[in-house]
């Protein structure tokens, strides 16, 4: 032990302006404090292996030890040492890094705290000051150093933070940093295992050398996104997963890659298999880590990503990123922006490769995450023309449970369609069956079959797909005929002009207000009569949903009440014509099938909510029938 008296010296003003920034209005968390001097601690380490690399004939002091660091508490004096056996400190670097403005960068951390005009937390990250954080919660500090150097001497520096700091030589240091916290009664806390075990575990669970505390080995998960691809496993990528996402599963594809502009990037992205909001778990919330240096920044970032991105799990590293961001100043940090960018584009292009090269691999996918890129479709302008190319359906040319692309559709469709067309239906055989696809199969023109509610949102905000816009089979100006002729041969003889016209007039009347408009349709096939969409926008499904969400919010009827539909009649079916010549001999059985018509047709189109009158007229029906 040295006889010599300490050397006392005076913070620069410039450190005592950063130290009561720290102390008393920068950090919001004061458990930051054992991140900052763990991430120093491996920085520290790391010079010192990249020295044995370099200089391999250097003399390096206490050359066997570990590349390690080592933490213990002392949970009743209320303390806790932090100690890594890397570079170490000389007497001069001491007064350099802790004490003055020459290496901490403090002067040009104040120079950007002036010129932002305010107290901004992400600044300090930028200039290596976060040793001053272990103030919050310290009464004193002691750093024991030693340098690698053969020649050096140990060293002990110590502060309250107040103002000034004291070095003074001492014996018996190895090789490195040991900073020993005495912590105030408030923050006595932070000396229990499990407190400091579960805050390593939190925020430094990959930094590259072991971390021990009391002597027991904590972070075990390498950080594997740092490393290349060849050099990692396929067990390797599915442990981390497990490891990251504290799931279950295993994870359905991964996308790993680096990049250097605009941002430095190492990311690891994964692609559950199990979709945990289909379970009816609730709402996922983000689950990819953002890191600066191995070093946590934020465990769920919400700017990180689009929302509609929630499922994907995984690691962005960027050394961009100052190191004490703050969550508040993150979520408006044009970096953020920057790196959303460049990881939604990413992902996006994995999920094209993986639909082109391994199509099996993409429809599993598509079955359990396609809710959430349909999402995507519908609040993310940005990305949507590639969303579109990404969705997938099945159609009147698919098998049941296959589905197709929209480019796929479009290379099918003959040389006149200018149209994508689609049908809702809650099933492929409820479509089929009904009235609004009978033309189209006549006409071999292809059809996509809609399951979800959310799919006609869908088309409705895509509005179209290269250059082709998105139409629903129920609209009634489509003509059919200029792209493809009638492939049905088996077309019965229709009613004259003169008495379809009479007919439609007939039933015009007799259903009143309830029909705008009965037109005799060339597009029917085998039913007898359907209602069609006036509004390409708002389809019967869309109809029903808004007075669904009406009648539970209890707002104003934008629908105006029941508003009349337009019915279409098939002049070539036998009911229709048995009601053209009906109507002149029994006008009270005629109308009441008229009725029955425009029943059976609101059903079919999934707007009759109340069948009860039409079943009572079911029975009228077949009673005067059963009397003839």
């Amino acid at each position: 032990m040295s006889t010599q008296a300490p050397e006392r010296h005076e913070f620069q003003a410039e450190v005592k302006q950063i130290l009561d920034i720290v102390v008393h209005s920068l950090y919001t968390d004061k458990e930051i404090f054992v991140r900052e001097l763990i991430s120093n601690a491996s920085d520290a380490t790391e010079k010192l292996r990249h020295t044995q690399v370099a200089q391999k004939d250097a003399d390096i002091f206490d050359a066997d030890l570990d590349l390690e660091i080592q933490v213990t508490s002392d949970e009743e004096a209320g303390e806790i040492t932090i100690r890594d056996f890397g570079i170490g400190m000389t007497h001069d670097e001491l007064i350099e890094n802790l004490g003055t403005i020459a290496h901490s960068g403090s002067k040009a951390f104040l120079n950007a705290l002036k010129e932002s005009g305010e107290r901004n937390e992400n600044l300090i990250g930028q200039f290596g000051v976060g040793f001053y954080s272990v103030f919050m919660v310290a009464e004193s500090v002691k750093v024991y150093t030693r340098s690698w150097h053969k020649d050096g001497q140990c060293y002990c520096w110590s502060s309250d933070g107040s103002g000034a700091y004291e070095i003074e030589e001492v014996d018996g240091e190895r090789r490195g940093t040991r900073i020993v916290i005495k912590l105030t009664d408030e923050y006595k806390e932070f000396a229990k295992k499990d407190r400091l075990e579960a805050i390593i575990k939190k925020y430094s669970a990959f930094v590259q050398f072991p971390v021990k505390v009391d002597g027991e080995k904590l972070n075990t998960i390498g950080a594997i996104w740092l490393k290349s691809k060849g050099d990692v496993s396929e067990e390797e990528y599915k442990e981390f997963y497990k490891f990251q996402a504290k799931a279950f599963d295993e994870p359905r594809f991964w996308l790993h890659f680096n990049a250097d502009a605009p941002l430095e990037i190492n990311a690891l992205l994964y692609a559950p298999t199990e979709n945990m909001e289909g379970f009816g778990f609730g709402r996922m919330e983000p689950g990819v880590g953002l890191y600066c240096r191995k070093v946590l920044i934020d465990s769920q970032p919400k700017s990180l990503l689009p929302d509609w991105l929630r499922f994907v799990r995984g690691v962005v590293d960027s050394a961009d990123l100052p190191l004490n961001i703050s969550r508040e100043a993150m979520q408006d940090s044009s970096l953020m922006q920057k790196l959303n960018k460049v990881l939604t584009k990413r992902f996006l292009k994995t999920l094209e490769e993986k639909a082109k090269k391994e199509p099996e691999t993409y429809d599993a996918f598509w079955e359990s995450f396609g809710l959430f890129l349909k999402e995507g479709v519908t609040t993310d302008f940005t990305h949507r023309d590639q969303l579109l190319g990404l969705l997938r359906y099945e159609s009147s040319y698919t098998e049941a449970g296959k589905t197709t692309s929209l480019s796929d559709y479009l290379s099918r469709a003959p040389e006149g369609q200018k149209e994508i067309y689609y049908l809702y239906g809650p099933s492929r055989s409820a479509i089929e069956s009904g009235p609004y696809f009978e033309a189209f199969k006549a006409r071999n023109i292809e059809v996509l079959f809609l399951y979800e509610p959310i799919d006609e949102f869908v088309m409705n905000h895509a509005r179209a797909f290269e250059e082709k816009n998105f139409v629903s089979a129920d609209s009634d100006d489509i003509d059919l005929d200029a792209i493809a002729p009638e492939t049905d041969s088996e077309k019965g003889e229709a009613l004259e002009k003169d008495a379809s016209e009479a007919l439609c007039q007939f039933i015009k009347e007799k259903l009143g207000d309830e029909v705008s408009e009965v037109s005799a349709s060339e597009r029917l096939v085998g039913s007898p009569a359907m209602i069609v969409n006036a509004d390409k926008m708002m389809t019967a499904q869309m109809r029903k949903m808004m007075k669904a969400m009406q009648q539970k919010g209890g707002g104003p009827d934008m629908m105006g009440g029941e508003p009349p539909v337009k019915l279409q009649v098939n002049p070539r079916h036998s009911l229709v014509k048995n009601l053209a010549t009906l109507r002149e001999s029994d006008g009270e059985l005629a109308t009441l099938i008229s009725q029955q018509l425009l029943d059976n047709a609101r059903m079919a189109a999934g707007l009759l909510e109340d069948p009860s009158q039409m079943l009572q007229r079911n029975y009228q029906i077949l009673e005067q029938l059963s009397a003839k």
